[in-house]
C-alpha cells in the first residue's frame, strides 16, 4: 500500500519537470560470463541469508525457553535484516541478466527509501541492542522490570517509526529535481551521490540536510554503542566467575563484531568523503553492508550462542518429525 501511494505521487508530478523516465544501473563490469558468476553467487548468498535470518525468527516464534527481550530483539533484527537485503538483491539479480539494465523512475526513488529507512532503522536496532545488553549486564537486578514486554514493544516500534518517517520529505524533494541529462548511474543502487550528479539543477540544502541527519544518526548510535559496551566491559570484568565473564563475553562479542562491520563500511561512504575512492571500490564497500552484513548476522549469532544454537536445533527437529508425521 505505502509502495504504491509513493509511486502515484513521483509519477505525475515529474513527467511535468523531468524528461527522464527510468535510469539505467551499470552495476558490476565484466563479460556476459561475469555476469553469470556474480548471478550466481549473489543468488546462493541471497536464499541463504533469507534461510539463516529466517531460522532465526522462527526459533525465537517456536522456543519458549528464548522468549526473552534479548531474543525477541534479535528476531526483529533478523526480520529488518530479509527486508533490507531485499530492497536492493533481487533488482541486482534482474540486472546481471538484463541487457538494458534499466530500473524505472519511481522504482529508483522507492528503492533509494527503502533502502535508507532500513538502513537507518539498523542503526537504531544496533543501539536499542546495546541498551538491553547494558541492562542485562549492568543492572541485573533492574532488568526484569525495566526491559518488560511492553518496554521491548515500544524500543521496536520507535525503531521502525523513526526508521521509515525520517526520509520521505527528503527524498520526495530530491525525486522534483529536473533530470534532463543522462540517466546512467555508475552503481548497482539508487544512491544520493549518483542521483544528485544527475540532476540538472543543484540542490545544496536539501544535499545538506540530508548527509546532516545520516550522519546524526550514525553518530549518535555508534556512540550511544560505545558507551554502553565501555560500561558493560568494565561490569565483565568485576564478574569473580570466570564462567560468567566467558558468556558475557560471547554475548556482547557477537553484537560487536556486528557493530563493526556495519559501522565501518557505513561511515566510508556515507560519512567520509569519497570523491577520492574508486567507483568500483564504492560499489564493493555498499556491497558489504547492504549484503554481506546481512548474510553473516545469523552465522555471527547462531555460531556465538549457545542458546540460539540450541533453539535451532530444536526448530529443524520439530520440523523433520512433522515431515516424517
Amino acid at each position: 500500500m505505502i509502495i504504491f501511494i509513493f509511486s502515484t505521487v513521483l509519477r505525475p508530478m515529474n513527467r511535468s519537470r523531468t524528461t527522464v523516465t527510468e535510469f539505467v544501473l551499470l552495476g558490476f563490469p565484466g563479460s556476459w560470463e561475469t555476469q553469470l558468476v556474480l548471478f550466481s553467487l549473489l543468488l546462493v548468498i541471497y536464499i541463504l541469508t533469507l534461510l539463516g535470518n529466517g531460522a532465526i525468527i522462527c526459533a525465537v516464534l517456536w522456543d519458549q525457553r528464548i522468549r526473552t527481550p534479548m531474543y525477541i530483539l534479535l528476531g526483529n533484527f533478523s526480520f529488518l535484516e530479509i527486508w533490507y537485503v531485499s530492497s536492493t538483491v533481487p533488482n541486482m539479480l534482474a540486472n546481471f541478466l538484463s541487457k538494458t539494465k534499466a530500473i524505472s523512475f519511481s522504482g529508483c526513488f522507492l528503492q533509494f527509501y527503502f533502502f535508507f529507512s532500513l538502513g537507518t532503522t539498523e542503526c537504531l536496532f544496533l543501539a536499542v541492542m546495546a541498551y538491553d545488553r547494558y541492562l542485562a549486564i549492568c543492572c541485573p537486578l533492574h532488568y526484569p522490570t525495566i526491559m518488560t514486554g511492553r518496554c521491548c514493544a515500544t524500543l521496536v516500534s520507535f525503531c521502525w517509526l523513526v526508521g521509515f518517517l525520517g526520509y520521505p520529505v527528503l527524498i520526495f524533494l530530491i525525486s522534483q529535481l529536473p533530470y534532463c541529462g543522462s540517466n546512467i548511474i555508475d552503481h548497482f543502487l539508487c544512491d544520493m551521490d549518483p542521483l544528485m550528479a544527475l540532476s540538472c539543477v543543484p540542490a545544496p540544502i536539501t544535499q545538506l540536510i540530508f548527509y546532516a541527519q545520516s550522519s546524526l544518526v550514525l553518530f549518535l548510535s555508534i556512540m550511544y554503542i560505545l558507551t554502553s559496551y565501555t560500561l558493560v566491559l568494565r561490569a565483565v570484568f568485576q564478574v569473580p566467575s570466570a564462567t560468567g565473564r566467558r558468556k558475557a563475553f560471547s554475548t556482547c562479542g557477537s553484537h560487536l563484531m556486528v557493530v563493526s562491520v556495519f559501522y565501518g563500511t557505513v561511515m566510508v561512504m556515507y560519512v567520509s568523503p569519497t570523491y577520492g575512492i574508486p567507483t568500483l571500490l564504492q560499489k564493493i564497500v555498499t556491497l558489504v553492508y547492504s549484503v554481506m552484513t546481512p548474510f553473516l548476522n545469523p552465522l555471527i549469532y547462531s555460531l556465538r550462542n549457545k542458546d540460539m544454537k540450541c533453539a535451532l536445533k530444536a526448530v529443524l527437529c520439530s520440523m523433520r518429525s512433522s515431515q516424517r508425521l
